[in-house]
């Protein structure tokens, strides 16, 4: 049985991972969905609080026996997506996924839950203030940030698809626009 879902998408660089924190801690009810990835482990990153990090090899396996709710490949060679196992995990404590993903993935996820999942799309207040918040990050090569940035426009065009739009030019305004709407979809009766 499909209980509710929260699913926030956005570009890269948009701020999601900031406001998914956010909701994180203002609704104990939600637990954060650990996507498994079969891109290399950075320095930084724990196995399973982050992500499941698996071979490629392992993470084909996976697709093919059908563990996976929703999968994609990211960018050539990172594949990522959400195991079954990790959403009945979090329903068995009675708990509401919260999921921090792409576009794409948003997207699948949306489709899967219909209307149990509230799915949020996060979008940045200019294309200038993106790139900006992309190059702080100072991760990327050159081409790789002018991938990024591409990759971020082709994907605010489905900012549509999504339940709702929280434009992150404020932080606080937009924390409070998802946070609101996050208490009025779990309020609900709609899902589990």
């Amino acid at each position: 049985m499909k209980g509710k879902a929260v699913i926030v998408s956005a570009p890269s660089g948009a701020g999601k991972t900031t406001l998914v924190r956010h909701l994180l801690a203002a609704f104990p009810r939600l637990e954060f969905s650990v996507s498994a990835t079969s891109r290399q482990k950075r320095e930084n990153e724990t196995e399973g609080k982050d992500y499941y990090f698996l071979t490629a090899e392992q993470f084909r396996e996976k697709v093919e026996s059908d563990e996976f709710v929703e999968w994609q490949e990211v960018y050539p060679g990172s594949c990522y997506g959400t195991l079954k196992k990790e959403l009945q995990r979090i329903w068995d404590k009675d708990a509401v996924p919260l999921f921090d993903v792409d576009v794409f993935g948003g997207m699948n996820l949306k489709k899967y839950f219909g209307n149990s999942g509230l799915s949020l799309f996060v979008q940045p207040p200019s294309r200038a203030i993106l790139e900006q918040r992309l190059r702080n990050r100072n991760s990327d090569s050159e081409e790789s940030l002018q991938k990024r940035i591409g990759k971020a426009e082709y994907e605010l065009s489905f900012a549509g698809q999504f339940d709702a739009v929280i434009v992150n030019d404020l932080l606080e305004k937009a924390v409070a626009d998802a946070s609101e709407r996050v208490r009025q979809f779990l309020e609900s009766t709609s899902g589990k």
